[in-house]
């Protein structure tokens, strides 16, 4: 069992069943998933790109990505329907415990002058969207192997019913939140 699951098993069910005073246990807010994707313009010219996407999410994440393809033909910025354009991974149990954990605890702090995470980032429904500039600030992602500098978006999806929910879930996990 990975760290943050036993963390969320042992103190914190307890700590937002005392501060919100759940009645049930399955009313208690819970990570269900986190979703790591990167698209980018360059795909349309290079199709090499999306491999290269595609092995540094693999890297960062554990888990094999899924190409994402456009979905319309948008003749403006030259994508026909069916090219591929990024990649996403969706993690879920011990591997979303685990990126999570590297996330907080190693990742993040190994941002330039990094004062926290915005929390803007919350859609209203508990769930949590944040995103990168550079990959590279995982410490699994080596500057010599990547061949560009490119974003990431991480979305952290809950079962909290609103915004104060969720953010004080991501805030027992250790989420560094800036004021």
């Amino acid at each position: 069992m990975s760290r943050f699951r036993k963390l969320y098993n042992d103190e914190i069910k307890n700590k937002m069943t005392e501060k919100f005073g759940y009645k049930n246990v399955n009313q208690i807010p819970k990570l269900e998933k986190i979703v790591v994707n990167c698209c980018t313009r360059d795909a349309v010219t290079n199709s090499k790109v999306v491999q290269s996407i595609v092995k540094d999410l693999g890297t960062i994440t554990g888990q094999k990505p899924v190409v994402a393809k456009a979905r319309k033909s948008v003749a403006g910025f030259k994508v026909r329907e069916g090219m591929p354009l990024g990649a996403n991974v969706t993690l879920r149990g011990e591997r979303m415990y685990e990126f999570l954990d590297r996330l907080v605890n190693i990742t993040l702090p190994r941002v330039r002058d990094f004062r926290g995470v915005s929390s803007k980032g919350f859609d209203g429904q508990g769930n949590y969207t944040l995103g990168l500039k550079e990959q590279i600030i995982f410490p699994e992602i080596s500057y010599d192997q990547i061949d560009k500098v490119r974003g990431l978006g991480i979305s952290i999806v809950t079962t909290a019913g609103n915004n104060e929910e969720g953010r004080e879930l991501l805030n027992l996990f250790g989420m560094p939140f800036n004021k």
